[in-house]
């Protein structure tokens, strides 16, 4: 190892799916939710919880050691970011980590069979994962969870105060729209989304307050019309299809913005010069989850933006290895 390369734990690195899967199964089974109500002792939460004496102990610690609970003496209470995340209500978190045990956990254990073949280990698509209610709200959890720590940056991209109109394309059941709704009051937003998520939608826009400046249209991403606004926003959606179909989209996007407005393109994108390790981590995902999504390079998407006709592009990083990317219409 030399001076400038950072030290690491292998044996830690190569065995980060233990810890992964403690705070899952705190998830799955409620734990966090369950001690809203107030510190439990071990016993009382065994109870509470059905779990077996044998190992219980050693559970609650590793989740104080992750800081996920406190023990004070005999008594297991939630930290501050557990109470403020994974307490099921309207500031929960744990909904993209309730798919991510059900459905990321066991595909990456596939992982090495997906590099070697370049196929999906998932089954299904989007539409497979909205047409039953329980799935559906699972995966539309899931969505909330990765565009919603995101609204501030988007609010920060583009001076909104000069646009009315906003269309959120694959906007799943309105998360960020709610939220820009929220941050920018004269705005009227739209989701453009699988007819299937029409009523999540709508329940979703009455849970914000904003069901008077919302609006939704179901139809498919390729064969449908997008609906016209001053700033289309297309997040997490470019990743999970191919080259081609990424670009179609841009193109099909640059149609339906007004003159004078944007386009915002926000993804888990790569770096040429320097590997980003969330994005490169969402782009494992793409392979074990779609049959032609990947992460893709930030000067590419520019690039599609500059060749569907925009202008004055521009890109910076965001959170959670993603980039936004911005282009305007003349």
């Amino acid at each position: 190892m030399t001076a400038t390369e950072p030290a690491v734990d292998i044996i830690e690195l190569g065995t980060a799916f233990c810890t992964a899967k403690i705070v899952l199964s705190a998830v799955e089974l409620g734990l966090f939710t369950e001690l809203a109500g107030g510190p439990a002792t071990e016993d009382e939460l065994r109870a509470r919880l059905g779990l077996h004496a044998r190992a219980a102990g050693e559970f609650f610690d590793a989740l104080v050691a992750l800081g996920l609970l406190v023990r004070d003496g005999t008594r297991y209470r939630n930290s501050a970011v557990a109470a403020a995340q994974l307490v099921r209500g309207p500031d929960y978190q744990g909904g993209f980590l309730e798919g991510a045990n059900y459905i990321l956990y066991p595909a990456w254990a596939q992982l090495t069979t997906a590099l070697r073949t370049g196929q999906a280990q998932v089954p299904g698509t989007a539409a497979d994962a909205v047409a039953d209610p329980r799935a559906q709200l699972g995966y539309l959890a899931m969505q909330d969870a990765l565009s919603g720590p995101l609204a501030d940056d988007l609010a920060g991209a583009l001076d909104w105060s000069k646009y009315n109109t906003m269309a959120d394309i694959g906007g799943a059941r309105g998360n960020m729209v709610s939220l820009m709704l929220t941050a920018f009051p004269h705005l009227h937003g739209h989701v453009f989304d699988q007819p299937a998520n029409e009523g999540p939608f709508s329940d979703h826009m009455r849970l914000r307050g904003v069901s008077d400046r919302a609006g939704f249209t179901g139809g498919d991403l390729f064969r449908d019309p997008f609906p016209r606004a001053d700033v289309l926003v297309i997040g997490h959606v470019l990743a999970d299809f191919s080259l081609n179909e990424r670009i179609s989209l841009v193109f099909k996007a640059f149609e339906a913005v007004k003159p004078g407005g944007a386009l915002l393109v926000y993804d888990p994108m790569t770096d040429l010069e320097r590997p980003v390790r969330d994005a490169s981590v969402a782009g494992l995902h793409m392979l074990l989850m779609t049959e032609g999504g990947q992460a893709y390079p930030v000067v590419e998407c520019q690039q599609w933006l500059q060749d569907a006709g925009f202008a004055d592009v521009t890109s910076t990083r965001i959170g959670r290895g993603n980039a936004v990317v911005i282009g305007r219409k003349e």
